[in-house]
């Protein structure tokens, strides 16, 4: 990406648009995707293991955010799985956003796209649900403000939702969340993935 990163503005990098499928819980699913924006082609392993996971949980309910949300694939599967949830999707990366806003209309699945660095674009809101597969190029700092923004906008109740590669700090992100929340529960883990669930008391 000639040294630019999915996590920054990278709107000036030519566009290379292409259209992937997904498949989940039966259902198929077309995203748009372009050069500089995550897992541009194919969806995530780490995004799939956190959607099966949530999934397997009690239902979701009320409003849902998928912060730092790239194109679009955990907000609009979960409103895919569950209509009647107010879904909101989040990033830094314009670009994402975009398309985001593009496989929402694309995919009959409407969700409310804000442009946002970490929570700062959504002051005052509050989820009943954050789900994330966390940046982890952009370093502990960043990913660990992620984690106490979304405590900071879950109500009382609300669930927190985190992937990480166990090679890539799930131990020590498990231990942030633990001082957070109380406690942390590793709920599946998958070909080196962890998904991490927090509640907030």
């Amino acid at each position: 990406m000639d040294g630019k990163h999915y996590f920054t503005d990278n709107r000036d990098l030519p566009s290379n648009r292409r259209e992937i499928t997904y498949f989940f819980q039966g259902r198929e699913y077309q995203f748009i995707t372009d050069d500089g924006v995550f897992s541009k082609s194919e969806v995530d392993y780490g995004t799939h293991t956190l959607l099966k996971a949530a999934a397997e949980e009690d239902p979701l309910s009320g409003r849902v955010l998928d912060m730092g949300c790239g194109y679009g694939v955990i907000g609009i599967v979960l409103k895919g799985m569950n209509p009647d949830l107010d879904v909101t999707v989040s990033d830094v990366n314009q670009r994402a956003l975009e398309l985001a806003k593009l496989n929402s209309e694309r995919n009959h699945a409407p969700v409310t796209a804000v442009y946002s660095d970490g929570l700062e674009g959504l002051s005052g809101e509050m989820f009943s649900a954050v789900l994330t597969n966390p940046p982890i190029r952009t370093g502990k700092k960043t990913v660990y403000r992620m984690f106490e923004e979304a405590h900071a906008h879950l109500a009382d109740g609300g669930r927190f939702y985190a992937v990480i590669r166990r090679n890539q700090g799930a131990e020590s992100a498990m231990n942030k969340l633990a001082e957070l929340y109380g406690s942390c529960d590793l709920i599946d883990r998958s070909r080196g993935y962890w998904v991490l669930r927090c509640i907030r008391q």
